[in-house]
């Protein structure tokens, strides 16, 4: 018991002291008032006596203060009579404020004619007759110091950096001068630990040997070699410790030109046979420098060395998920990020739910730009019983893929598809060889939870039978996806679809190319797919176009909580367009869980009857 009110009071009076000490001021306020808080927020009163407690006060606040330009404050303190003491009163005149006289601020070597070092002069916000403030004064320099490390003037200095404070005469000197030397370029890039073909990771660089260095394109370069997937780690670092030359070839020295040298530079030590004498001719350290300059080449170079390690050669992923649309559903994958040299994949898809089962595999074979350059094959069986659809589908299709610069992805395919499938009661099975092009873009930033972000997607698709194909159509989809902030906390996600197929004979169309709406991420309100025309028995047969929109306004509540209110509206039918579009509207609530964002939606549809509501839940990002 005794053991255990001795460790309680410990622990309050560990508690107690640990008390940061409270700052009460009279003469001081503003930006300089808080810094003063700010100074002694993290000051501990139980680890002083009062009188050491009292000087240390004020020597933060003096310390606090000079940082505006007041050098000579006259700060009186008083602690109140706890002990330890809970809070101090300050009464403070700040006194004159030093003024900057003198600002000379210099740039030499290459910087000088480097715009982002210009720039960040230009920019500094005082200039002579302002008050001094450090801040401003050290931001510059660190940002200075930081460009020439990222821009690759890895010889700079600061030959002058002075802050010359006259309290008595209320006047600050500031003096700065960057010297950066010569800017170098990207030299060569050693590569180490790679299995894949050295060559194919050289193309990855977003920089050429001879181009001016620049560290946003090393970490370019780094991120480019880890989307490929085929390394467990990827290392991307400029030589820094690299050897460099003196300027001119160490010679082999001879007792007719041994000198001494004075201050910190010196030649290289040669055994010779004969010795300097005290006497010697001397050369000064700033004498050499400026010879060892007259050789200097016209751009030193900064190797880069990547060292790799391979990825595991393969990899499984399960995955178990749940949404109104297709009920409980698993997902099955199993992925060779690499299979040769040449850096080809392959992986395989198994999934699973009540109305869907597919099983499908992707091959790819990346071309000299990996990313951005591809051939792919792909091949897949799905099985579909949904309301009024039943089918058996089998496909392969060779495509090939190009990336822009501007983000755009262009895929030219040719696919081949076998369906058996039952559509409001019409039994049919066709052959379908045809060819088609897609355009997309995805745009995002924090993809778990988008702030922002949009995605564009253009396909068409013909076939003709003259080629041996079942049904002669040209099918042409298009989709669009929107997220904007307002603020932090009001965020808009809007979305349009719109599809259209021209075709002679519908019936030969089957289901995985017609057009149903209604569902989550169509139209709330409504079932899945169950919007769409029907036959003269009241059966889904599907539509010929379609077209569906959605607003949507979120709200964040607290945290990772967010309110939504949506309106959505659309339909699949015949003749375009359409007499009118099913609408639904409801509410919602967003979590942003580690996995990716949860979505519980209420929604009403206004063109059901039979229906006052319908419950909407899912899981996944919005893209």
């Amino acid at each position: 018991m005794i053991s255990r009110m001795g460790a309680a009071a410990l622990c309050l009076g560990m508690a107690q002291g640990a008390l940061a000490l409270e700052a009460r001021i009279d003469g001081l306020e503003g930006d300089v008032a808080d810094n003063v808080r700010y100074y002694l927020g993290d000051l501990e009163a139980a680890q002083y006596d009062r009188r050491r407690l009292e000087g240390e006060v004020v020597r933060r606040t003096r310390e606090a203060m000079r940082v505006y330009g007041y050098y000579e404050p006259r700060v009186r303190s008083r602690l109140d009579e706890e002990e330890p003491p809970r809070y101090v009163s300050l009464s403070i005149e700040p006194g004159p404020q030093v003024v900057i006289e003198v600002l000379d601020i210099r740039l030499e070597g290459e910087a000088a004619d480097d715009a982002p070092f210009r720039d960040t002069v230009d920019a500094f916000p005082l200039a002579e007759g302002d008050p001094l403030l450090h801040a401003p004064w050290d931001r510059m320099r660190s940002r200075l110091a930081g460009l020439a490390l990222e821009r690759g003037y890895f010889d700079w200095s600061f030959t002058d950096r002075r802050m010359e404070v006259r309290p008595f005469a209320e006047s600050a000197r500031l003096y700065l001068t960057l010297d950066s030397g010569q800017r170098y370029a990207f030299g060569d890039v050693t590569i180490r630990g790679s299995h894949i073909v050295k060559d194919r990771l050289r193309n990855l660089a977003t920089f050429e040997p001879g181009q001016p260095y620049r560290a946003g394109q090393v970490a370019l370069y780094a991120q480019r070699l880890g989307q490929t997937n085929w390394f467990s780690s990827v290392s991307v670092r400029p030589r820094l410790d690299a050897r460099r030359e003196l300027a001119l070839a160490p010679p082999t020295l001879g007792w007719w030109n041994v000198v001494k040298t004075e201050g910190d530079a010196a030649l290289p030590r040669v055994p010779s046979s004969r010795t300097a004498t005290t006497d010697s001719p001397r050369l000064s350290a700033l004498a050499l420098a400026a010879v060892s300059r007259l050789h200097v080449p016209a751009r030193p170079s900064m190797p880069i060395d990547v060292v790799l390690a391979p990825a595991d050669r393969h990899h499984f992923e399960t995955g178990i998920g749940y949404a109104t649309d297709v009920g409980p559903r698993l997902q099955f994958g199993w992925n060779q990020p690499w299979i040769n040299r040449y850096g080809h994949s392959l992986e395989h898809d198994l999934f699973l739910s009540q109305p869907e089962q597919q099983f499908s595999g992707t091959y790819l074979l990346p071309l000299d730009d990996p990313l951005r350059d591809q051939y792919r094959f792909q091949y897949g069986l799905r099985h579909r019983d949904n309301e009024d659809t039943q089918s058996n589908e089998a496909t392969v299709e060779l495509a090939r893929r190009w990336e822009f610069d501007n983000r755009w992805v262009q895929t030219l395919f040719m696919r081949a598809t076998y369906e058996d499938f039952t559509q409001g009661g019409e039994d049919e099975s066709v052959f379908l060889y045809y060819p088609g092009v897609s355009w997309s873009r995805t745009r995002t930033r924090d993809p778990r939870f988008p702030t922002w972000g949009d995605r564009q997607r253009i396909t068409l698709e013909y076939s003709d039978t003259a080629w041996g194909s079942d049904a002669d159509f040209l099918r042409m989809t298009g989709n669009t996806e929107w997220i904007r902030m307002l603020g932090d906390d009001l965020r808009f996600v809007t979305r349009l679809a719109l599809g259209a197929i021209e075709t002679d004979d519908f019936s030969q169309i089957p289901p995985s190319l017609r057009f149903f709406t209604g569902g989550d991420r169509s139209v709330r309100g409504y079932g899945y797919e169950t919007l769409a025309p029907r036959n003269e028995e009241g059966l889904l047969r599907g539509g010929q176009q379609m077209l569906a929109g959605s607003l949507e306004v979120q709200r964040r509540v607290t945290g990772n909580w967010w309110g939504a209110a949506f309106v959505d509206s659309g339909d699949a039918f015949d003749d375009w367009w359409p007499e009118q579009l099913n609408t639904g509207a409801g509410l919602g609530v967003r979590w942003i869980s580690p996995v990716g964002p949860v979505r519980f939606d209420i929604a009403h549809p206004f063109d059901d009857e039979e229906n006052s509501w319908r419950l909407h839940f899912a899981i996944g990002p919005e893209f």
